[in-house]
């Protein structure tokens, strides 16, 4: 039973955040199909850089894989499914909500770039400080993994 809620547990961890970055991708990958439509409207050049903001959340994806794997490295520690079972859906939630939130940020950062073409470096920083989330997730995360023994 342990090495099902172990498995589980990592299957959930980087389903729930892939999940958070398809959406996040999505919403930034709409603004920017949007943003370029307005720019091609009034014969101005489409900034290329808008892609930097739709693949912003796809980060996110590799967290949840990386503690996908170390927690399928538990499979062979008694007692270890409910701990990993608990913290691949409070991990996945937490990054995958990062990618979602990163993309709605990122979808209006395409707006404001193709409209002004200034602002570059204030957006991304903007949405480094979501991404910041997932990073902490992720940490506290691989912190806690080498809890279990």
């Amino acid at each position: 039973m342990d090495q099902f809620m172990i498995v589980a547990g990592a299957i959930a961890c980087l389903g729930l955040s892939a999940a958070g970055s398809a959406f996040g991708t999505g919403f930034a990958a709409t603004a920017a199909v949007g943003a370029w439509k307005k720019c091609y409207a009034a014969n101005k050049p489409a900034p290329f850089l808008l892609l930097s903001f739709v693949g912003a959340p796809i980060t996110q994806t590799l967290y949840g894989m990386i503690l996908m794997f170390l927690m399928l490295g538990k499979t062979n520690v008694a007692g270890a499914g409910v701990p990993c079972l608990v913290l691949g859906i409070f991990a996945g939630l937490g990054i995958g909500i990062s990618a979602l939130f990163q993309g709605r940020a990122g979808a209006a950062a395409c707006d404001s770039q193709a409209e002004t073409n200034q602002g570059f470096t204030n957006y991304l920083a903007a949405l480094g400080i979501v991404e910041t989330v997932a990073i902490f997730t992720m940490v506290f995360t691989l912190i806690a993994l080498g809890k279990i023994a």
